[in-house]
């Protein structure tokens, strides 16, 4: 015998599940007013929504951070709008990833799917469920992990876009701080000159040549100011 789908199931079932009124009482409807039959059709309806729309291009979302004693991690998680990338719930779910990277260390971006987030849920399940509630297209990009061997990680965000992990021999964390604050700003190409890519040194080269030609100077003048 079914039960009379009630003004209060459908809100408990929404508060449940994230889905939309809608959604919920045709769901309840169809399970017969019962709660947990309901919750478990949504959660398909979830996985099924979620496979439509990962062919969508996710080119918004965010940078999150974690990190501890030992290391520090980094995650781009993305999705179709900037509306939704604002979404404290994408913010919360972005967090919950980097955190569960850092204790898991994954070897590479299939792997993370499987790791499981702090409410018990794996990252994809979490994943196929924040598709269903928000309705749009989320992915896990990309992670990186860096691990302090003898000293410390400091690590900086720069609004939600540019993230900065920086490894210290001596010092502390609120230096690797400032230093991934200057490197978020300057976005350097290298730590050291011994490290320039080659073909970088020569492009930069060949433009300070031109300006210092294009000002008059003769080429052997110019080849000294540019050295």
């Amino acid at each position: 015998m079914s039960n009379p789908v009630t003004p209060a199931m459908i809100k408990d079932l929404r508060a449940r599940t994230g889905a939309g009124m809608m959604d919920c009482k045709k769901t309840l409807e169809e399970c017969g007013g019962d709660m947990e039959s309901a919750v478990e059709s949504l959660r398909k309806k979830g996985v099924a929504s979620a496979e439509k729309k990962a062919g969508r291009i996710a080119a918004e979302g965010v940078i999150a951070t974690a990190g501890g004693d030992d290391g520090g991690v980094l995650v781009e998680v993305n999705c179709e709008t900037d509306f939704v990338a604002k979404d404290e719930s994408f913010q919360q779910y972005a967090a919950q990833v980097a955190a569960a990277i850092l204790a898991g260390a994954p070897k590479d971006i299939e792997a993370v799917g499987e790791l499981k987030l702090a409410n018990g849920n794996t990252v994809e399940a979490s994943r196929s469920e924040l598709i269903a509630r928000i309705g749009e297209n989320i992915s896990v990009r990309r992670f990186a992990i860096l691990s302090a061997k003898s000293g410390v990680v400091g690590s900086y965000l720069h609004g939600t876009r540019i993230g900065v992990l920086v490894e210290l021999q001596g010092g502390d964390a609120q230096l690797g701080r400032d230093l991934a604050m200057h490197i978020a700003a300057t976005h350097p190409l290298c730590i050291s000159e011994a490290d320039m890519p080659e073909d970088e040194l020569a492009r930069e080269k060949a433009i300070f040549m031109a300006q210092a030609e294009e000002s008059g100077k003769p080429p052997e003048i110019a080849e000294k100011m540019v050295a």
